[in-house]
């Protein structure tokens, strides 16, 4: 009896342990999924345009590809990869992750250049059709695994429980929430048409019509918005990541310059709004900041970079 009393303690113990684990994965993806909110925003953001121009039947089988991509980049590649920096290389991650914003200031800064120097730049796709699916998919999956790889050291940094279990169930359930939430979340809109046009011809009552047209009508108009948000959100992830790194290896300048605008900022309106002051002051000037510095990176990219890979590239 006294045996299977203390086999019970034992596990009553261990259920404890369990539950305090879960608790801690789950509090730990929580602080860290928060963290990566900018590049996620980004992804969400970015990710639509990839099924633009493709038939509705399509739309959905493409973002399914993607996300399975976007799984094989957070789980397969970077989780593993990120682990190993933390146990044997922690000195580099914070270079990596300003290798990344700095890659992410380039691609807001080229986007904006591109949009105002080619009226044309929304031009059909034209071509076998499964080609140009392939393409347009392998472009997203490189792009997401960017951002992934962003939002996973992000999210790493942000764990502060010193297991590398702790840290790997954390970054699988950062990595596969913010795909769900993300993939869906573009599954919603690029079909959000679809459904409008549905509403707006079968609708039984007037009311849900009239929502159908509106939806079909506005689409554009949010898609278009989404572009640009996706595009500040790139800036101002990149232009953080810069700053905070900065910081990290000894330069504290930007960051207090910019931390004492936003106070400045903050004490000019009144003490409800003082915290969102600053913080539009700190992402705005983050923002600017990245985007000056995708200014410097473009021709870097363009006149030596990407020469040199097309040199050294396999034929």
């Amino acid at each position: 009896m006294s045996g299977l009393l203390a086999l019970l303690d034992d596990v009553a113990a261990i259920a404890k342990v369990a539950a305090a684990s879960v608790d801690d994965v789950i509090g730990q993806a929580a602080k860290a999924g928060s963290k990566a909110a900018g590049a996620v925003i980004d992804d969400a953001a970015v990710s639509p345009k990839y099924v633009h121009g493709f038939a509705p039947a399509r739309e959905l089988p493409i973002v399914w590809k993607i996300a399975k991509g976007s799984f094989f980049n957070k789980l397969v590649i970077l989780l593993p990869i990120a682990l190993l920096l933390s146990a044997f290389a922690p000195w580099a991650i914070t270079p990596l992750l300003m290798l990344g914003g700095a890659y992410l200031c380039f691609e807001g800064a080229e986007k904006i250049v591109h949009a105002f120097s080619h009226s044309d730049a929304h031009s059909k796709a034209t071509g076998d059709p499964e080609h140009l699916e392939e393409s347009k998919v392998q472009g997203a999956i490189k792009t997401d695994f960017i951002l992934s790889a962003e939002i996973m050291t992000i999210s790493l940094a942000a764990i502060t429980i010193d297991n590398i279990w702790v840290q790997a169930a954390v970054l699988a359930v950062v990595g596969i929430a913010i795909t769900v939430a993300v993939y869906g979340a573009v599954a919603a809109i690029v079909k959000a048409d679809d459904l409008g046009l549905l509403m707006a011809n079968s609708g039984r009552l007037g009311v849900t019509r009239a929502l159908g047209r509106g939806i079909v009508h506005w689409m554009p108009t949010f898609l278009f918005v989404l572009t640009w948000v996706g595009t500040a959100a790139m800036l101002w992830v990149g232009g953080q990541i810069i700053v905070h790194g900065l910081g990290q290896l000894g330069w504290h300048t930007p960051e207090e310059i910019i931390h004492g605008w936003a106070v400045t900022v903050g004490h000019m309106v009144p003490e409800n709004y003082m915290g969102a002051a600053e913080w539009i002051t700190t992402a705005f000037c983050d923002g600017v900041l990245g985007f000056m510095l995708g200014l410097l990176i473009i021709p870097l990219v363009t006149y030596v970079i990407a020469p040199l890979y097309r040199t050294l590239r396999p034929a």
